[in-house]
C-alpha cells in the first residue's frame, strides 16, 4: 500500500483519530476543577477509569495532556490547547443534541392516524384514551375513511399510522394483525328474513340488493370475495353508522361487523340472520409505509392495540 493510500485512509477515518465526547468532557472537567479525582466524581466514574481514559486520549493524540502530582492535576501546554478545541466540540455536540431533542419533541407533539370506519368508530376511541393517559401533550388527529383512503394517506405522508380491515395489505405498506373480526348479516325485526326458520342460502344473499358500504371499504371487499360477486346495492353509504341506521329503519338487510351491532342486537333493534355455508372472518391490521416502522407516539399507540 502506498503512503498516499495510507494517508488517504487516515483522512477518511476521523472518528478513529478524534477522542470521543466522554473523554473530551473529562478533560474539560479536569481543567475546570484542577483535579482528576474531582472530575471523575462529577462525571460519575471512578478515578482509575478517569486516569485510564486520559492516558488513552494521550496515546491517541500522541501528546501529554495532564501533569499529575499530589497537589492535583495540571494541564500541559498541549493540554490547554486541546482543551480549547475540546470546548468547541462539546458545545457543538450540545447544540446538536438540543436540535435532535427539538426534532423529537416536534415529532412527539402530534400523531396523525388514518383508520377504516369500523376500527375508527369502535376500537380507536379506547386506544386513544389510553394513549392520552401516557402522552397528554400529544395532539392526535384522526381521519376515518375506507381502506383505500387509509393507504393513500400513509403513502402521501399525511398519516403516521393506519388501520385497515380488508382482505389484503395495500401495496407499499407493511402491517401487523392487531385483532380479528366477523361480519354478520342483520336486518330489522320486521324484515321477512327475521321470520325465517332456516338460514338464508349464500346464493340468495349474493342476489339480494343490500345496504352496503362504498367500493374500497374493507367490509365490501370481504363480502364480495366470499360471495363471488354482489347484486346491485340497495343503498350505498360511506360509513358503518349510516349503514346500521338504515338497517334499523327497515330499509333492508346489511352486512356489518359484530363490533358495530352489539347494542342493537341486545335491544332487538336488529336481528342476526344466519347464512348457510358462509363465514365472513377478517383480520384487522395496523399499517405503515414499507420500511418505516412506527416511532414515538405511533409506536406507543401500536403497542396499546395489543394490550
Amino acid at each position: 500500500m502506498s503512503s498516499d493510500e495510507t494517508d488517504g485512509g487516515r483522512e477518511g477515518s476521523i472518528a478513529h483519530r478524534v477522542p470521543d465526547l466522554g473523554a473530551l468532557e473529562l478533560l474539560l472537567a479536569v481543567a475546570r476543577l484542577g483535579s482528576l479525582g474531582s472530575a471523575a466524581r462529577e462525571l460519575g466514574i471512578t478515578q482509575p477509569a478517569a486516569s485510564s481514559r486520559i492516558r488513552s486520549m494521550e496515546r491517541q493524540l500522541g501528546v501529554a495532556l495532564v501533569d499529575r502530582s499530589p497537589r492535583g492535576s495540571r494541564l500541559t501546554d498541549a493540554g490547554a490547547l486541546v482543551t480549547d478545541w475540546a470546548r468547541r466540540v462539546v458545545e457543538a455536540a450540545a447544540a446538536f443534541d438540543a436540535g435532535a431533542q427539538a426534532l423529537r419533541h416536534r415529532r412527539d407533539s402530534r400523531l396523525r392516524v388514518a383508520a377504516s370506519m369500523t376500527i375508527a368508530e369502535y376500537l380507536l376511541p379506547g386506544w386513544l384514551l389510553a394513549l392520552r393517559s401516557q402522552r397528554p401533550d400529544t395532539a392526535v388527529s384522526l381521519l376515518a375513511g375506507n381502506s383505500t383512503t387509509v393507504a393513500e394517506q400513509l403513502l402521501s405522508d399525511e398519516a403516521d399510522l393506519g388501520f385497515v380491515e380488508g382482505l389484503s395489505v395495500p401495496p407499499g405498506l407493511d402491517s401487523t394483525v392487531i385483532a380479528h373480526d366477523h361480519l354478520i348479516v342483520v336486518t330489522a325485526p320486521t324484515h321477512p328474513w327475521a321470520r325465517r326458520r332456516r338460514p338464508v342460502p349464500a346464493t340468495e344473499l349474493a342476489s339480494t340488493p343490500l345496504i352496503l358500504r362504498e367500493k374500497g371499504s374493507g367490509t365490501r371487499q370481504v363480502l364480495d370475495a366470499a360471495l363471488g360477486g354482489l347484486a346491485r346495492p340497495l343503498i350505498e353509504l360511506s360509513s358503518t353508522t349510516a349503514v346500521k341506521a338504515s338497517a334499523v329503519s327497515g330499509a333492508g338487510p346489511a352486512v356489518l361487523s359484530e363490533l358495530a351491532v352489539g347494542e342493537e342486537l341486545s335491544t332487538r333493534r336488529l336481528v342476526r340472520i344466519p347464512v348457510e355455508g358462509l363465514t365472513l372472518a377478517r383480520d384487522l391490521r395496523a399499517v405503515w409505509p414499507t420500511g418505516h416502522r412506527p416511532t414515538g407516539p405511533a409506536r406507543e399507540l401500536l403497542s396499546l392495540t395489543r394490550a
